[in-house]
């Protein structure tokens, strides 16, 4: 089946009644783009493609922001899906912005490994739980806005700017430390992770040291 595209204004037949349950009626796609009309005026404007992984997280996004969004439909998305990461990353750019679990990071190394480099916005687990389920979808408007706003180049080169040692001197590795990283990892917008997923992204999303000991300052 080819990749549905919805309408402009399609987006909003979520917000008129739909629910994510009734997602099941709709033909089945890899991907779905959704756009939106006739915004309220007030949204930011993101120029690229934003990628999440269903529909319910467009919704999530469409109600923070304007923005044309791309559902892979999880991990395991084919070569229509491909065709159109690569196409919007070639004319436009990708924010990738999947859940903060595992199949979201392995989504994000998946898209970036076949891209390229892409922008990256995270959000903490505790911005996007609800009863148990963690998911952009639960993100409120406010807590999108301010992660596609913080949103992070990856690197298209390996970089080694930090290192465990730097971890251990501002106290983001050992016991009583994970407080420290969430904190940390919404300043800099990168996100949650334990000591060795925090340092490799300080340096695969190009963080300065300077921005690191801002960031470090401004913790508890």
């Amino acid at each position: 089946m080819r990749p549905l595209v919805t309408p402009p204004g399609a987006s909003n037949l979520h917000r008129e009644g739909l629910s994510s349950r009734d997602d099941d009626a709709l033909p089945r796609a890899d991907a779905r783009v959704h756009t939106r009309a006739g915004s309220p005026k007030g949204l930011s404007v993101i120029a690229e493609m934003v990628v999440v992984e269903g529909p319910s997280d467009a919704v999530a996004v469409h109600r923070a922001v304007e923005a044309d969004v791309l559902c892979t439909g999880g991990h395991a998305f084919g070569v229509d899906v491909e065709a159109r990461l690569r196409r919007a990353h070639a004319t436009r750019g990708l924010v990738v912005f999947t859940d903060p679990d595992p199949a979201g990071e392995q989504i994000r190394r998946r898209v970036e490994a076949m891209v390229g480099p892409c922008r990256h916005a995270h959000l903490t687990r505790a911005e996007c739980t609800r009863d148990g389920d963690i998911g952009v979808e639960h993100a409120s408007p406010a807590a999108v806005r301010a992660a596609l706003a913080r949103a992070r180049p990856g690197t298209a080169t390996a970089r080694s700017e930090f290192h465990t040692a730097d971890l251990w001197a501002h106290g983001l590795t050992g016991p009583g430390s994970r407080a420290r990283r969430v904190a940390l990892g919404q300043a800099l917008g990168i996100g949650y992770g334990n000591a060795r997923q925090l340092l490799r992204r300080l340096n695969r999303y190009g963080v300065t040291r300077d921005e690191l000991v801002a960031a470090l300052a401004q913790l508890p």
